[in-house]
């Protein structure tokens, strides 16, 4: 079982990607996770895919959304994660 953490940072937004990355250590390593603003807005309550509103969301949400994160960088032994819609819909 990978040992994960998430230090605290502000968001990074990607307008080209419409997403939201932040950090996060695996194993010692460092590496990221994105969620996208679709997965914000249709499970986070972001109202729109402006960088303020899927900030906003992130924040009120980012222990659930790192949990969710954590268990995906589990399964997948990933480098890098894109949480999508499909992820939060069929997390526990």
């Amino acid at each position: 079982m990978p040992e994960i953490s998430f230090p605290r940072s502000v968001p990074t937004y990607c307008a080209a990607s419409l997403t939201l990355s932040c950090p996060a250590t695996v194993n010692g390593e460092p590496t990221l996770y994105s969620i996208t603003a679709e997965a914000l807005e249709t499970h986070f309550g972001a109202m729109s895919t402006r960088k303020e509103d899927l900030v906003r969301a992130f924040t009120s949400h980012r222990q659930r959304i790192e949990r969710i994160a954590e268990d995906l960088f589990e399964l997948t032994q990933a480098r890098e994660i894109l949480l999508r819609s499909g992820h939060i819909r069929f997390a526990a």
